[in-house]
């Protein structure tokens, strides 16, 4: 006796009444037919070399992408969007220079059926690059004037690719805008000046923008500073007097001696980049022939970069101070040599002081001070800023 089963288990088929093999109730022809749907992406899987923004596209045809997902080899995502009508995928940043990426796009056709695909690539290694130096430093604590300042060691042919790859935010949350002052140097300040106690984040994410033609930046970089009690000090030159008001009050006024008139003082809001207990100042070096070289400047602070400071001054009698005008265009309070006495005017507001400090000059008869002059950008009002 022969026993006959089905390979698949032994349920009997079913005869239709034409005598044919009938459907089993409940189940459905099988659909092997392949998606119609077709994933193109660039570069090609392997590609070297490849340029930093551009280069990277993702489409479909015959469908609609559904999944894109582009990381670097740490694992790394690019942010990126697919289109409304799902036919294309492009990142919204540019790539770093000198990473290997991995793609995987999936894409469905109009019966649902999915295609996909995997491809991998670097990107070029670029011979010229740039950087910015940036103020104020990380982890720092400084004055409601303190911009950020990004200064770049090269020129930048491309300044809205470089601008867009900072990002500088504030919490409590602020308007922030950038301002180009020439084609090396990049500051971000609010419409006025910081609130107390605000935290600052800087993103910078140039690793890869193409800064000028053949040169890329090579710097990734986030970090924070905290902005400090508010500190606005007055300069009245023709009072000679100073007024410092920490937190809306008017906690000291000092006199002071600003700039004799051959040698005024610029007027206009400064903010305090720089403090040196004791440092040399030479006439040389900001345009003054042998005027004065003075090695032992004590309690100096500067404002601009041309060399306005306020600064503490031992060589001039003190009835100098609060009298008359006789410096060469900085700031002078009442100090003794070395730097020692912590009770003199000069100690006194060089010891209240911090980087990104407030100092702001009036009734001089002299211009106000230019805006890429020091940090002095508040000189500016916010529709020249943001123009």
């Amino acid at each position: 006796m022969v026993v006959l089963t089905a390979c698949g288990g032994g349920e009997p088929a079913e005869t239709a009444p034409d005598g044919g093999k009938a459907e089993l109730p409940g189940r459905a022809a099988p659909d092997n037919a392949a998606s119609q749907a077709v994933v193109t992406v660039l570069p090609k899987d392997g590609a070297d070399a490849v340029a930093t923004s551009g280069a990277l596209k993702v489409t479909a045809g015959q469908g609609k992408l559904t999944t894109v997902t582009v990381a670097d080899s740490k694992g790394t995502a690019v942010e990126g969007k697919i289109s409304a009508d799902g036919s294309s995928w492009e990142p919204l940043a540019h790539l770093s220079a000198g990473t290997q990426y991995k793609v995987h796009a999936v894409a469905k056709d109009a019966e649902g059926r999915e295609s996909a695909k995997d491809t991998t690539f670097t990107t070029l290694t670029p011979k010229n690059t740039f950087i910015g130096h940036y103020t104020p430093e990380a982890d720092t604590t400084v004055g409601v004037g303190m911009p950020v300042s990004i200064n770049f060691t090269r020129g930048i042919t491309d300044p809205e690719a470089v601008e867009k790859a900072i990002k500088v935010t504030a919490e409590p949350a602020v308007e922030i805008e950038g301002h180009w002052f020439g084609n090396d140097r990049l500051d971000f300040r609010p419409e006025q000046y910081w609130k107390a106690g605000t935290k600052v984040t800087v993103e910078l994410n140039l690793d890869g923008v193409e800064g000028r033609p053949g040169v890329y930046g090579k710097q990734k970089k986030t970090y924070s500073f905290t902005i400090g009690r508010r500190q606005v000090s007055t300069v009245d030159a023709s009072a000679k007097t100073m007024k410092v008001e920490r937190d809306g009050k008017i906690i000291k006024t000092l006199p002071i001696t600003a700039g004799a008139p051959s040698t005024t003082t610029y007027n206009g809001q400064m903010v305090i980049s720089e403090k040196y207990k004791v440092t040399r100042m030479n006439g040389a070096t900001v345009g003054f022939g042998g005027e004065y070289d003075i090695k032992d400047v004590p309690h100096a602070m500067r404002l601009s970069t041309s060399g306005t400071f306020v600064h503490g001054n031992y060589w001039a009698p003190k009835s100098t101070f609060g009298s008359q005008n006789v410096s060469h265009g900085c700031v002078g309070l009442s100090d003794t040599r070395g730097a020692g006495d912590s009770s003199t005017p000069a100690a006194w507001f060089f010891d209240r002081s911090i980087i990104g400090d407030v100092v702001v000059v009036k009734n001089s008869k002299d211009k106000q001070i230019k805006p890429e002059n020091g940090l002095n950008g508040w000189n500016m009002s916010w529709a020249e800023w943001t123009a």
